[in-house]
């Protein structure tokens, strides 16, 4: 058993390195995903204090929509446009009918509001939509469907294109928002709140705006990762499952660091990933994926309850 525990994984990773490549690639994909979703509740969180639960409905919605837009006959890209204005009208709805007239009410109020959005745009999603499982449409977008194939040490690896272009662009969105965030005014407004709330509202950033543009960005993030989770598993509402595996990115992370969505995510993803082939498979039956990455968290926090990247709280009385 002990063998079978601490020797025989590693040996079979020393033995076939090629095969511990396509785990680690799996789990990459897997991890850059997860990460885009956490920086979605990351942003909101940071600049409105409000942890919302709605972020993997959003995921669900935005991919809903971009293939319902297409089935009807409107053009891919243009429904890749489309799809975003649905997701700002939406932001611009959520600041204006549930978030501003609830401002200074007690941090649970929020909370229970996010859940109340996700309800809603479950119901308006299968009103709308059906609630049948869907193709999403990758080659309409010019998202190549082929494989890459290498040969690492004699083995062999296989690289699908639509991952290697959804990690592409994913590391571009984060890029483009890690420059927005640190210069443009309107990214070092959201930092602002994140750092001190009262200060940055007393010296005039807008609440509002604020609200609308962080939860355009979800939105945006949204249809990222509905697009590339929809090529890998096809559109429907389990996909809101797999974009709660963002929750332990956050526990792992920390709540406010964007730094710690990204690390996180990809930590989360290829150590599942590999504990799923190397110990899960042979001494469990499989299916760990499902729990891992909770109960990977759940050790952190008994060590460092705000997360590996998260601000110490000191109070004093």
């Amino acid at each position: 058993m002990l063998n079978d525990i601490f020797i025989k994984p590693f040996v079979d990773m020393f033995t076939a390195p090629d095969f511990l490549l396509q785990v680690l690639w799996e789990g990459l994909v897997s991890g850059i995903l997860y990460a885009l979703i956490a920086l979605g509740f990351v942003l909101i969180f940071r600049s409105s204090r409000i942890f919302n639960f709605a972020q993997g409905i959003m995921v669900v919605f935005a991919a809903l929509t971009l293939v319902g837009l297409h089935a009807m006959g409107v053009p891919a890209w243009i429904c890749v446009l489309l799809t975003l204005a649905v997701m700002f009208g939406l932001a611009v709805t959520i600041e204006r009918v549930v978030l501003r007239p609830l401002v200074g009410q007690p941090d649970i109020i929020l909370f229970m509001a996010t859940i109340g959005i996700t309800l809603f745009l479950i119901g308006l999603g299968e009103i709308i939509f059906g609630g049948e499982n869907k193709v999403m449409i990758t080659e309409e977008l010019g998202i190549p469907t082929d494989s890459v194939v290498l040969e690492p040490w004699g083995g062999l690896l296989i690289l699908e294109q639509k991952d290697i272009t959804a990690v592409i662009v994913a590391a571009l969105l984060v890029v483009a928002l890690l420059a927005f965030l640190n210069k443009t005014r309107m990214g070092r407004a959201i930092r602002a709140l994140g750092d001190d709330h009262q200060a940055a509202l007393s010296v005039g950033i807008s609440l509002q705006q604020i609200w609308v543009l962080v939860w355009f960005i979800a939105g945006i993030i949204a249809l990222v990762t509905g697009i590339a989770w929809g090529a890998r598993a096809g559109v429907s509402f389990a996909l809101e499952v797999i974009a709660y595996k963002a929750l332990p990115v956050l526990m792992l992370g920390g709540l406010e660091s964007i730094t710690g969505a990204i690390v996180g995510g990809l930590m989360i993803g290829m150590l599942e990933k590999l504990f799923e082939i190397y110990w899960g498979q042979p001494l469990l039956g499989g299916n760990t994926e499902t729990w891992f990455a909770f109960v990977l968290a759940l050790i952190v926090l008994l060590f460092r309850p705000q997360g590996l990247f998260g601000e110490r709280i000191i109070e004093r009385v």
